[in-house]
């Protein structure tokens, strides 16, 4: 055990004796500057020759393709606002056309109707007319009937009477009242 604390002590010394972390020996530091430079100068000609270019050569792909969706954009808008007007006229249009049709078909209509109500006139004075004819035949044929049922009538009444009336002078009394 005694061989072990040695060996403990001497390290123990060692470590006392050891400037510490090599970073912050200053016999070092002459070495430490210069491999830093080196390193950061080669770090900056790799980003400023590598990483940077491509960095930006993605970044002015990213703005062109913006660019180039925005003015796609404005002109699919464009053409839907032209689309959209287009729509609007087509549509006016075919209300106006549908207007006149509309029109053209109740002035056709209102024409059909005045042929058939000019036909329908026209057909109801001739009947109407015909009418009046057999009315007024009816009447005639009605008055002659009256006169005979009266002439008959009155000379079977004379008769029943106990009278004799003559036809003639049946005829002319049934026909004067008849006229009034």
């Amino acid at each position: 055990m005694a061989s072990t604390s040695t060996d403990a002590t001497s390290h123990a010394a060692e470590a006392a004796s050891a400037p510490g972390m090599p970073q912050l020996d200053f016999s070092n530091w002459g070495n430490q500057i210069f491999w830093l430079l080196i390193t950061l100068v080669v770090i900056y000609f790799v980003l400023s020759r590598i990483a940077l270019p491509r960095i930006a050569a993605v970044l002015a792909e990213r703005q062109g393709t913006i660019t180039n969706d925005i003015a796609a954009a404005e002109e699919l808008k464009a053409k839907a606002v032209e689309a959209e007007e287009a729509y609007n006229k087509a549509l006016a249009d075919a209300k106006v056309e549908a207007a006149r049709i509309v029109a053209e078909a109740k002035a056709e209509i209102q024409a059909d109707l005045n042929v058939a109500t000019d036909k329908a006139d026209a057909s109801i004075a001739a009947k109407a007319a015909e009418s009046e004819k057999a009315i007024a035949n009816i009447r005639a044929g009605a008055l002659e009937s009256i006169k005979d049922v009266a002439n008959t009538t009155t000379v079977e009444l004379v008769s029943a009477l106990g009278g004799t009336a003559k036809d003639a002078d049946v005829a002319k009394a049934v026909d004067a009242q008849m006229k009034g």
